[in-house]
């Protein structure tokens, strides 16, 4: 309920704002790519704001601009395509190659992986909770000629609904402001499954009228609660499947347990500020030389809580009720850039980092003549570059880090090239190499539960990549990702039957080649996307299926004289069968099994989606198909995925 208060705060807020008025801003959107497809769709589904009471001022959608991390500028896009329609959901981006629990909220098990990475210390674990966590790159600024809101609506299950509220507004040319808070409260068709959800953001940019000193910042808060019920108990799996009415109501059918709960918090404070030290004065003088300073302070806490032990499930407890774990991580970061570009020699940046981390527990555990510390905490000092050239026609791009103290090792290194070679075919290669350690809770983890105990002594994980891409609207979009794993660290079940840290000390490798086309005629098209994947891995570490593959046959047109801009149609999703990862609550983190293959079932969606003016609204019909192409669906083993069931919402975009 707080969340919902909040949320409608929120909206009144932005309404408040909309009696403000508007400054007219400078047009900044030359740079913009005016052949882009998303481009075309919006000017032809009609997207001009005319903006009531302010003379002169007809704001187009492709002067709302959005300014990433990266400090690449994309505009606003408002347009009903079929990449909205894979987009509106919980994540709010193109989930293909997920595959989501039963109630909204939950996790989701892989079905791919991509292995590029340029951390340079641990992660803190806790995976299958982090889908939605929101990282500073993931945190956009914003240039808006009025005031800018947005609302995404959609309903959950059984009770409960998904709100996503945005404002932002420029108060002046120089400063940009924003706000949003999305929020989740699902209760799900099983016996203890409610989740509940939240992601505030806050964040501000600033630049002088000279532009040379530019600063944004942000402050996120997010959380993330799951009731756990360790999935389907193994007698009521025949019932699952079984069809019979009697449990078509799934409350009826027996779980591990109804009395657990985990929970992740997470703080983040974060600021990126730069100056211009030299600028150039005409076309002729392109020297330039930029100081930078990052500086990001992260806590992140993760709980387990359950009411009585279950040792039929988890093993042994230090105690046989009130099961509390508690994982905490305080992370801070300063980073010092000097930018310099030129039109010669390119963009070209030095940086300096130091990471402070604190990790662990507050308590030494000692168990089977082991002594368990309760810390891993200690200082970073790491050195980068990154470098970015146009030539003639070619784009190059290249990153390189090394930690040069302190108590992890890491490197990696990150190449692209990337050739236009016509207005319709671009290729690029990448290649990536990275050794970095492991995730933290893989190294020290501590329980209420004896076997969830340990400090591991693992090898970084070294990753070799080569990526080849191929995009072509005319053609098709294909990617070849080739990938070699050594030392890889996972989560297995030991002897005992206990989910445990391992580090595979064979080379695995890896290669996926994928293929996305949209093939087009009058009002109808067929848009595919196919995945194949196959991996060497003598230990049977890394498990994925060896085809995926979502194809969405629709119609789109204007009705009612243009007034509605309508989209219906049909999606299939399919994944062969394989030996799906399992998922451990206690942990919050799926573990590779070898004992039970699940998959190769088809799900079916029938969508109806709208345009109207700048208001987009979405029925979907999900898994329409589960009562007559057979109830063995299941997204971990014992974790079913959901049933048949009619869901609808919006996305809401109000201009001044």
């Amino acid at each position: 309920m707080k969340k919902i208060i909040f949320s409608l705060l929120l909206i009144t807020f932005a309404g408040v704002a909309f009696a403000q008025t508007p400054r007219k801003l400078s047009k900044s959107n030359s740079s913009l790519n005016k052949s882009d497809q998303a481009l075309q769709d919006s000017l032809s589904q009609g997207n001009v704001i005319k903006s009531k009471g302010v003379k002169n001022l007809d704001a187009k959608i492709i002067d709302y601009l959005i300014i990433t991390n990266q400090r690449d500028t994309i505009y606003l896009d408002t347009t009903l395509t079929i990449n909205k329609e894979y987009k509106f959901n919980y994540l709010r981006q193109d989930n293909f190659g997920l595959m989501p629990f039963a109630n909204v909220g939950q996790s989701y098990n892989r079905l791919t992986y991509n292995f590029e990475n340029t951390n340079l210390i641990p992660g803190f674990g806790a995976k299958a909770k982090h889908f939605n966590y929101m990282d500073a790159d993931d945190i956009n600024s914003f240039h808006v000629p009025t005031p800018l809101t947005e609302l995404y609506f959609k309903t959950a299950f059984t009770q409960g609904q998904q709100l996503d509220a945005f404002f932002t507004t420029n108060t002046s040319r120089q400063l940009n402001m924003s706000i949003g808070y999305k929020g989740l409260r699902s209760l799900g068709f099983y016996q203890n499954s409610l989740t509940s959800t939240g992601n505030l953001r806050i964040r501000a940019s600033y630049k002088t009228k000279n532009k040379r000193y530019v600063v944004n910042t942000h402050f996120t808060s997010q959380d993330f609660s799951n009731q756990e019920n360790g999935g389907l108990t193994d007698s009521n799996i025949d019932f699952f499947e079984s069809g019979d009415e009697d449990f078509l109501d799934r409350g009826v059918l027996e779980v591990n347990f109804q009395d657990a709960e985990n929970l992740l918090l997470g703080k983040r404070f974060y600021l990126n500020q730069s100056y211009d030290v030299l600028r150039p004065k005409d076309s002729i003088s392109s020297n330039k030389i930029q100081l930078a300073h990052v500086m990001m302070l992260e806590d992140k806490i993760y709980t387990y809580d359950q009411t009585s032990a279950n040792t039929d499930y988890f093993g042994e407890a230090f105690q046989t009720s009130n099961i509390k774990d508690r994982t905490e991580l305080e992370q801070f970061t300063n980073q010092l850039q000097l930018n310099y570009s030129n039109a010669t020699i390119g963009n070209l940046q030095f940086n300096a980092t130091h990471n402070n981390y604190n990790y662990g527990y507050d308590r030494i555990v000692f168990i089977n003549q082991n002594v368990i510390p309760n810390r891993l905490k200690g200082d970073i000092l790491s050195i980068g570059g990154k470098y970015n050239k146009n030539y003639k026609g070619f784009n190059l791009n290249g990153e390189a880090g090394l930690n040069v103290s302190g108590d992890f090792e890491g490197n990696f290194i990150s190449g692209t090239a990337a050739y236009q070679l016509n207005k319709d075919i671009k290729v690029s290669a990448n290649i990536n190499h990275s050794s970095v350690a492991p995730d933290f809770n893989t190294l020290l983890y501590q329980s209420d539960y004896k076997n969830y105990n340990w400090r591991n002594q693992f090898n970084n994980i070294k990753t070799q990549q080569i990526v080849i891409k191929l995009q072509s609207n005319k053609y098709a979009n294909i990617t070849l990702d080739l990938s070699t794993i050594n030392d890889y660290v996972y989560f297995a079940k030991d002897q005992d039957q206990a989910v445990r840290a391992f580090q595979n000390k064979e080379a695995i490798t890896y290669l996926k080649l994928k293929l996305q086309k949209e093939i087009r005629y009058n009002n109808f098209a067929l848009d595919n996307t196919i995945l194949y994947q196959t991996v060497q891995d003598n230990s049977n570490s890394l498990n994925v299926p060896q085809l995926v593959t979502r194809n969405t046959f629709y119609y789109s047109n204007h009705v009612f004289k243009k007034a509605m801009f309508l989209q219906t149609g049909i999606i299939f999703n399919y994944f062969t069968a394989y030996n799906m990862d399992g998922y451990d609550p206690l942990l919050s983190e799926f573990y590779t099994q070898n004992q039970q293959e699940l998959g190769g079932f088809p799900r079916l969606d029938f969508f109806i989606n709208a345009k109207i003016r700048q208001t987009r609204i979405f029925l979907k019909a999900e898994h329409f198909n589960a009562a007559f192409t057979g109830r063995n669906y299941y997204s971990a083993p014992n974790q079913p995925f959901r049933d048949f069931t009619v869901r609808f919402g919006l996305v809401w975009n109000f201009f001044l």
